[in-house]
């Protein structure tokens, strides 16, 4: 019975997603080929290119479900190096850091996915806030070089905890028992595509209605408008999936409420260590979007919040 349900939800879901994604794409096209374009080409463009990574999401997300859990924990392994690369390539690492970094990108990240893997919860949710925490401080020791100590172990634990750790727990959502409810794949989809359309709404309300700037400081282009809209739009869609869920329709649209701000100030967060690195992006991975954490910022914030909160509700 719950394969039934799961499989006609899905088919649901797909059918919204690309309707949806459908519509943007021709509103996209509309926006490129009227005056508004010449006035902010840049704009439209951008719009066009985070459409257009939805529908790689899409497709990435079928083969995931298609291929079955091993294969969605690998992707999001790689998605966690290719994240700590770009971040780690920033951060004031020295020569003498070698093995520091060795160990960060061979042994940590591989452990924390392997916890994923192993169904190790309790280990999961401890490795690296508390193994990592000593084993980078010590290792750094080694090196005898203590120009900027505290600054480069405080950079290399939060480089861990932001691109391994935080990003394990969308495929971690796969491991959590809820009564009655055995469709946690549909979890790692509700997430994010809640956290992803949020994203993409708050670009959306910003440009077209945003007046009021947040933090002009640390994000220029984040407004109240573009705060408020699409956190409303991440509540709607939150309320519009929620079958994905073990929860009720109110639960998901509050459920909803904090995805969109956890995952707002994660892009607030990333964006201000931009700007203090004096950098626009984390890379080039991604067209239109830089690099790999400039797609995940928000999901870095939003998944430890929905699996802690999923695991205590469950």
């Amino acid at each position: 019975m719950n394969s039934m349900i799961s499989l006609e939800t899905h088919w649901q879901l797909a059918i919204f997603l690309i309707v949806s994604l459908a519509f943007f794409s021709l509103l996209g096209l509309a926006l490129k080929h009227s005056s508004l374009y010449k006035k902010q080409p840049e704009t439209i463009d951008n719009l066009i290119d985070r459409i257009n990574a939805w529908w790689v999401m899409i497709i990435v997300l079928i083969i995931c479900f298609t291929l079955g859990r091993s294969v969605t924990i690998l992707l999001f392994f790689f998605v966690s190096f290719i994240a700590l690369r770009e971040v780690l390539n920033v951060v004031n690492s020295r020569r003498n850091d070698y093995y520091v970094l060795f160990t960060a990108f061979y042994i940590l990240l591989p452990v924390q996915y392997i916890l994923v893997a192993v169904y190790s919860i309790s280990l999961f949710s401890l490795f690296l806030p508390v193994f990592s925490f000593f084993l980078i401080a010590i290792l750094t020791c080694f090196t005898q070089d203590t120009k900027q100590f505290f600054a480069r172990i405080s950079e290399f634990h939060f480089s861990i905890m932001i691109a391994v750790f935080a990003i394990s727990h969308v495929p971690a959502l796969l491991n959590i028992e809820i009564e009655n409810f055995d469709r946690n794949f549909d979890l790692m989809i509700f997430l994010l595509a809640v956290v992803q359309f949020s994203d993409i709404m708050q670009y959306i309300f910003g440009k077209l209605l945003g007046k009021h700037k947040i933090a002009p400081n640390l994000s220029p282009s984040k407004t109240v408008e573009g705060l408020i809209g699409g956190i409303f739009s991440a509540m709607v869609l939150a309320g519009l999936l929620y079958q994905l869920t073990p929860f009720t329709v109110i639960q998901t649209v509050i459920i909803g409420f904090g995805i969109g701000v956890m995952g707002f100030f994660g892009g607030l967060v990333m964006s201000a260590i931009k700007r203090d690195y004096g950098i626009k992006d984390w890379g080039t991975v991604i067209k239109g979007h830089g690099g790999m954490m400039d797609r995940v910022d928000s999901v870095s914030f939003a998944a430890p919040f929905f699996y802690y909160l999923v695991f205590y509700m469950s």
